[in-house]
């Protein structure tokens, strides 16, 4: 599964803004060639929301668990919900091990920084957890569709 794979996949999903940031915008130079997906029909990045998936390609300051340096490797992280983090991790967020190798590819793990707020992340997905992603984004995209449908009645 590629980046593109990852952007064609969720886009298709109905109402998402895919926001990319790039050198020269208005977004902080960081975030530069990261990808981030709201739902959001009306083509308005959220101000009062998160997004409900992104793509990163790089470490953070704060966060180099996963060695994102690595040639060619990136991260999917997908705001999972509390039942579905448990469903995945085997734990409520915030309550888990603190060993999990967040650099493995190809798994699905709890997010390394934002876990506790349940999010999952798999570096480098592939063959093993293509279906699962898929399935993951979907109901992210499921449950950011839902939030703003009540928010607007």
């Amino acid at each position: 599964m590629t980046i593109d794979d990852i952007i064609d996949y969720v886009t298709g999903l109905g109402g998402v803004l895919h926001l990319n940031p790039t050198s020269g915008g208005e977004w902080p130079e960081i975030s530069w060639g990261d990808s981030f997906f709201y739902y959001a029909p009306d083509g308005v990045v959220p101000t009062t929301s998160q997004p409900f998936a992104t793509v990163v390609t790089k470490d953070y300051p704060d966060d180099r668990s996963s060695r994102l340096d690595r040639p060619g490797t990136f991260r999917l992280n997908i705001a999972a919900g509390r039942e579905t983090f448990i469903e995945w991790s085997g734990h409520a967020p915030g309550r888990g091990p603190d060993d999990v190798d967040a650099s493995v590819t190809d798994t699905v793990i709890a997010h390394p920084v934002y876990g506790s707020a349940g999010w999952l992340a798999v570096v480098d997905p592939g063959e093993r957890t293509d279906a699962v992603v898929r399935d993951l984004m979907r109901n992210a995209h499921a449950r950011a569709r839902a939030r703003v449908e009540r928010r607007h009645g």
